[in-house]
């Protein structure tokens, strides 16, 4: 299978949606490929059900070998699980092999445990296995007990097998939209309709969008360099440094990709007020808030980091968040001419962009300790906003895009956490001029003071800064008030692109670390054009910023710390990233707290089943009132471990405020 990046992948869809067809396209150059068919023969007197296993039938290769399972529905681990590292496994698929998992005959049966051994072959699976499910969580509730526990029972399946694969597509009417950040496969095939095209390269012919090569592999990455421009020679441990441009765009179709977690069109990518992008999970918050009162800690808990672990939560849709092991910052370097870059050094900020690309400095360091990656990014230069445009809107539009597709790039790739930072001239200005028109704000109050590089505070310097925003809002006072139109005459590059940042990874639901002006004001301007994107952010200390504390107390953004780090944008996100990290590792790894009966021998993840929804922190003290001496089991780490809540049930409450707003 000629695919990079990943080895097992979901493909859900619904019915007639060329699910099938497309998992087939990934498997198609395998030389050998073993057909797993789960579903049951059925009524031999349904010909439409046989015509149906006819045309799957017809589509298979004679090199294939097929097995089923229906006999015996927990014999699909075993297949999974004997698989090596050169066989080529195709599961079609998940509802049916749920269906026979229901069925009186194999009942009783833990549906539970044979989903979790699923899932746990398919993580450990050395072969290249791509299994195929419908997706039926997009319709109403099933009236019938029956089509509820069918429902159920799939959803949690889709749930843990797309939690053990490396990738997750939705095909929706032939259009392939991945949903896990991975590698996107460069050479997939996709059949224009059931049975034909098999061997055409995607998007050659077949009326469908080819999958956009992942942007941030080791074919864009940057060779360290041996030495320091000053001949001594670097540090030991050097941040994973990209180059500082994003894909270029294609000819003929301008920023055309693949963008959104839910199906959109490809032909073009057109960023405007009131785009739908998704929401975190509006359950898995309070359910993993819930699960911590349950964990064996003493006093009274994390405190106010209970935050983190409902929001990583939300933004991963499992109750039992993981630790974000993949994270990349964005450094934009964008300069503002005029009096906005009053006191500021010239060539200061050029100097700090070069400084991480060799993988040196503050926030290299900082990278490097944290085993994050750097990629630093050029924005477009802004005019001076007291005279006249900081960009034209072209300049706009093209920054908002470029931004969206670097928050792809990273998707795909891989990385789970965005951290935003900057570093150009006057970007606290432009900020305080965002802010003024956005939220009322008054220049003087959110314009922080001007330090000279000797320390010394500059309050000439600061007074031109607030006479240039000033006439800037004077200027403009009869603009609009758009959110392009904010960007353009006021915003400049750096937060145009950091904007489309914002917007693209909510797309891709991936969340940002936020700390500094640049990124807050981003998100000012990001709420007009798609209000979802405010709750995909994390804000981990304001540094005393005025303007950062304003942007914040409007978006609904409380900061996690205040340790009044001065460090540049983004370095002090990066310095408050392992205590966040060590919060999740911490919340997924504690057992439960030992009831009255002592039964306290459940580890993290049990918890999480029990007590999301399901009363779980009543079941420790209750589950075994006739026990005797407590069981002082060895706890094993928590994984992480579907949602109990249905969808019709109503929302848990909400109290540690793990999403913002």
């Amino acid at each position: 299978m000629s695919v990079d990046g990943w080895n097992t992948v979901l493909v859900l869809g619904g019915i007639r949606s060329g699910k099938s067809e497309f998992a087939e396209s990934l498997v198609a150059d395998s030389p050998t490929v073993r057909y797993v068919a789960t579903s049951a023969t059925g009524d031999p007197e349904d010909a439409e059900w046989a015509a149906r296993l006819e045309a799957h039938r017809s589509r298979r290769p004679g090199s294939w070998t097929t097995e089923e399972t229906a006999d015996d529905p927990r014999r699909l681990a075993d297949v999974v699980s004997s698989a090596g590292p050169n066989d080529t496994l195709l599961v079609d698929d998940l509802g049916g092999w749920v269906t026979v998992l229901l069925d009186p005959a194999h009942q009783p049966a833990d549906d539970t445990a044979t989903i979790a051994e699923l899932a746990a072959a398919v993580r450990d699976c050395p072969a290249r296995v791509v299994l195929v499910s419908p997706e039926v969580g997009l319709s109403l509730v099933p009236t019938t007990p029956l089509g509820r526990a069918f429902t159920d029972a799939l959803g949690a399946a889709n749930r843990a097998v797309a939690d053990a694969c490396d990738a997750v597509v939705l095909v929706v009417a032939g259009q392939a939209s991945w949903l896990k950040p991975a590698a996107v496969p460069r050479t997939a095939t996709v059949p224009t309709q059931a049975g034909q095209g098999q061997g055409t390269p995607a998007g050659q012919g077949t009326g469908r969008a080819a999958p956009v090569p992942a942007t941030g592999d080791a074919s864009t990455r940057s060779e360290p360099a041996t030495a320091r421009p000053d001949g001594g020679e670097r540090e030991a441990a050097l941040p994973d440094v990209l180059t500082p441009a994003a894909p270029p765009e294609p000819a003929g179709a301008p920023w055309s990709a693949p963008t959104m977690a839910l199906p959109m069109v490809t032909t073009g990518l057109v960023i405007q007020a009131g785009m739908e992008l998704p929401m975190p999970d509006e359950y898995a918050g309070p359910q993993a808030v819930q699960r911590l009162a349950t964990l064996d800690v003493p006093g009274s808990g994390l405190g106010v980091l209970e935050r983190v672990v409902g929001f990583a939560a939300a933004t991963q849709g499992t109750a039992t968040p993981t630790p974000w092991d993949s994270v990349r910052v964005l450094l934009l370097h964008g300069d503002h001419a005029g009096n906005a870059a009053a006191g500021s050094v010239p060539g200061e900020s050029a100097r700090l962009a070069a400084q991480a690309r060799a993988g040196r400095g503050v926030l290299a360091r900082l990278a490097a300790d944290s085993g994050a990656g750097l990629q630093v990014v050029d924005a477009p230069s802004a005019g001076p906003m007291e005279d006249a445009p900081a960009l034209d809107h072209e300049a706009v539009e093209k920054a908002l895009r470029y931004g969206w597709r670097l928050a792809e790039g990273a998707a795909d790739a891989g990385v789970r956490l965005l951290v935003l930072a900057a570093c150009g001239a006057g970007a606290d200005a432009a900020a305080a001029a965002v802010l003024a028109a956005t939220a009322g704000a008054e220049p003087p109050a959110v314009l922080g003071r001007v330090v000279t590089a000797s320390g010394e505070i500059d309050d000439a310097a600061w007074m031109r800064r607030c006479a240039a925003v000033r006439d800037a809002m004077h200027r403009t006072r009869r603009s609009p008030r758009d959110a392009k139109d904010i960007l353009a005459e006021l915003g400049g590059g750096d937060i145009a692109v950091a904007t489309g940042v914002l917007l693209g990874a909510t797309a891709r639901r991936i969340p940002v670390l936020l700390d500094g002006p640049v990124g807050l004001a981003a998100g000012m301007v990001s709420r007009d054009l798609a209000g979802q994107a405010r709750h995909w952010c994390l804000l981990a200390d304001c540094g005393g910023h005025p303007a950062v504390r304003l942007a914040a107390d409007v978006l609904g953004l409380t900061p996690l710390l205040d340790l009044r780090l001065d460090l540049g944008e983004g370095a002090n996100a990066l310095t408050a990233l392992p205590l966040l990290r060590s919060v999740l590792s911490l919340a997924a790894a504690l057992p439960t707290r030992p009831g009255p009966g002592g039964d306290g021998g459940q580890d993290g993840d049990e918890a999480g089943d029990g007590g999301a929804g399901d009363g779980g922190a009543d079941r420790g003290a209750d589950a075994d009132p006739d026990a005797g001496e407590p069981d002082f089991r060895e706890p094993e780490p928590a994984g992480p471990g579907p949602a109990t809540t249905g969808p019709d049930e109503p929302a848990q409450p909400d109290p540690a405020g793990w999403r913002a707003g």
